[in-house]
């Protein structure tokens, strides 16, 4: 019997052939396998149209027509944290237009304990009052945390937004220095000034922040296939955008379409004080 040729994926393990140059990244090859609780979002050894970083941010960038800055906490093959924040809106600050920090962003994380995977909206209030242990992390006043603040009040369209998503729509809002965070959700939440009230509770000399997310527990990711999960975080992120808007200097137009990929009308929007 005549042998066929030996391919290098026949005995190197793990080797893939490679993609075809410029494939998109649309989710089709994403794996929900590569939410790993125990280690983390896998990032590393694989193609560009595979890594999440890449499929979200080329969602984003089709579907509100506006480029996207992406940031994450991690190194190596596997990050805890990844986020995208508006290009646009962080160049416009006069003081932090250099600081991811001072950005409203949208966010994925796996948490280890509970598992948890997270997916929504990310403000940072960082140091209230320095000296600042690294650069960029210490509060201005054009950072969105100070817009996220004023919003914080009964009848804003910030507290309808949250009254809709933590109300009816299974979200849930968390505020604090990551360790010991006020949590919010239908059971407990009332008004967005309750957010506030929460905020100040933290030392100035301490770092604080703010979440609205959608949290998926390890068994619903793993039902889910690459795709579904693709699209369960564009839908989370469509959901959360009018409140993050409400926290921009510019904010972000309105997809022309909800579903994954949707081309959206071009430009970047006005900025605001």
């Amino acid at each position: 019997m005549k042998r066929q040729p030996v391919a290098v994926r026949d005995w190197l393990p793990g080797a893939r052939v490679a993609a075809p140059t410029g494939e998109l990244p649309t989710g089709e090859a994403f794996r929900a396998e590569w939410i790993d609780f125990e280690r983390g979002i896998r990032v590393g050894n694989l193609e560009p149209h595979e890594r999440i970083t890449q499929i979200l941010k080329h969602h984003l960038e089709t579907a509100y027509g506006t480029p996207f800055v992406t940031d994450r906490w991690g190194r190596g093959v596997f990050w805890q944290w990844i986020c995208w924040l508006p290009r646009a809106n962080r160049e416009a600050k006069p003081l932090s237009a250099g600081v991811n920090f001072g950005c409203a962003k949208l966010f994925i994380s796996a948490d280890r304990d509970p598992p948890l995977f997270k997916s929504g909206l990310q403000i940072e209030r960082g140091y209230a009052l320095g000296p600042p242990p690294y650069p960029g992390c210490l509060l201005q006043s054009d950072w969105d945390w100070q817009r996220l603040m004023r919003a914080c009040a009964k009848g804003t369209r910030l507290d309808r937004e949250l009254r809709r998503l933590l109300g009816r729509e299974g979200f849930r809002a968390e505020v604090g220095d990551w360790e010991a965070n006020a949590v919010f959700d239908r059971r407990n939440f009332r008004s967005a000034a309750q957010i506030r009230a929460a905020a100040r509770r933290y030392p100035p000399r301490e770092w604080a922040g703010f979440q609205l997310y959608y949290p998926m527990p390890a068994d619903e990711v793993r039902r889910c296939s690459g795709l579904e999960l693709v699209r369960a975080i564009c839908a989370v992120f469509a959901e959360v955008v009018p409140a993050m808007n409400e926290c921009m200097q510019v904010p972000l137009l309105s997809p022309a379409r909800p579903e994954f990929g949707a081309p959206a009308p071009a430009g970047r929007g006005r900025a605001r004080p």
